[in-house]
């Protein structure tokens, strides 16, 4: 049987994020198999932690018959800061608790877990970096800033850049949540369950294709009555109880803020600032294989089209025909877990 540790604690010390700094930052993160074995990284997404607790948990693509193996792979799983189980405004003593809390970017996030693999797992290189959603954003960065370290990596239903569209639609949760009558500006003293009720609901309108409402609707098998009854289960259950609001809003913030580009313009990789974002994805040397779900409302397949292209051919494009929009990437259904499995473990067997 291959050996799973529970969440482990890597503390930075002093560290610098894009808002300010955190005076001891961690990084919360768990490990699959053995340490000998090619290391696959597994970043969390949005909703995603790795108690498996709420929304999306990590062991949904771990597993001998799933995508990660770990009889074959050490896989290290890492939450992203925010996520509430890393550094957050909700487990941060003051001054930098709630809602001071300073803002965190996925550049941020990415040198975190570069120290976590180097310095505490001892790795030397990364044979593949693999993530859906913000995940899949982090799979980018990975390959983008450290190009050196990572062979692989797959980007499942996300983005190198959150595109103005995705900004738009981040913008309707958020203001369902900082406007609720108990939010009151992030000082809440209590869970305010109006405004992550209504988060949840707003959040979940594009979750799913249109396909999928025409096909499944919101009976589920009959596991539902009504279109409420799916949205207070499936919605608001998924982040009450389990998700603070103000790390919710700090890591929608690093969704919204997210683009390869940055690191370019920060002088990583050479380029003028209107060809940031292409030199950016030029100067990636890891293979990669780019998921996109045909009717993801999140991040749609002309984006990841786009992006492919200006690889010059150093990725694979492979779009989940899918009714299940975006959520055909989160484990949410066993055809679309099979078709990723088959195509991410051939990838990662590819010389």
């Amino acid at each position: 049987m291959s050996q799973q540790s529970g969440i482990q604690y890597y503390r930075h010390g002093r560290f610098r994020v894009a808002g300010g700094v955190l005076p001891d930052a961690v990084t919360a993160y768990r490990t699959y198999g053995e340490p000998g074995n090619p290391c696959i990284v597994f970043p969390t997404c949005y909703g995603g932690r790795l108690d498996n607790a709420g929304l999306l948990g990590q062991d949904y693509m771990i597993g001998t018959d799933k995508a990660l193996d770990p009889t074959k792979y050490f896989i290290v799983t890492l939450a992203l800061f925010s996520n509430g189980e890393s550094s957050s405004p909700s487990n941060t003593p003051a001054p930098y608790n709630g809602p001071y809390f300073p803002a965190v970017t996925y550049e941020d996030n990415i040198r975190a877990q570069y120290a976590v693999l180097t310095k505490a797992l001892n790795v030397a290189r990364a044979h593949c970096v693999i993530g859906f959603s913000m995940g899949a954003q982090q799979a980018y960065y990975w390959a983008v800033m450290y190009p050196e370290f990572v062979e692989k990596y797959v980007a499942i239903c996300g983005s190198a850049r959150t595109s103005e569209h995705n900004k738009c639609f981040l913008e309707g949760p958020k203001a369902a949540l900082v406007n609720s009558k108990d939010f009151n500006v992030g000082h809440y003293t209590g869970e305010p369950q109006f405004g992550i009720r209504a988060f949840g609901r707003v959040y979940s309108a594009w979750a799913y294709g249109q396909a999928w409402f025409r096909r499944h609707g919101y009976l589920m098998n009959g596991l539902y009555s009504s279109l409420d009854d799916f949205l207070r289960a499936e919605w608001e259950g998924g982040f009450l109880g389990t998700w603070d609001a103000n790390d919710l809003i700090t890591l929608l913030h690093t969704w919204q803020t997210g683009d390869v580009s940055l690191v370019a313009k920060q002088g990583n990789i050479s380029g003028a600032e209107d060809t940031a974002f292409a030199g950016a994805l030029v100067g990636i040397k890891a293979k990669g294989l780019i998921m996109p779900c045909k009717t993801d409302l999140y991040f749609p397949p002309e984006d990841s089209e786009n992006e492919v292209n200006l690889m010059k051919n150093s990725a694979k494009l492979v779009v989940i025909d899918s009714v299940w929009g975006h959520m055909a990437g989160g484990g949410s259904n066993p055809q679309d877990d099979e078709f990723i499995l088959t195509k991410v473990r051939r990838f990662l067997g590819e010389a």
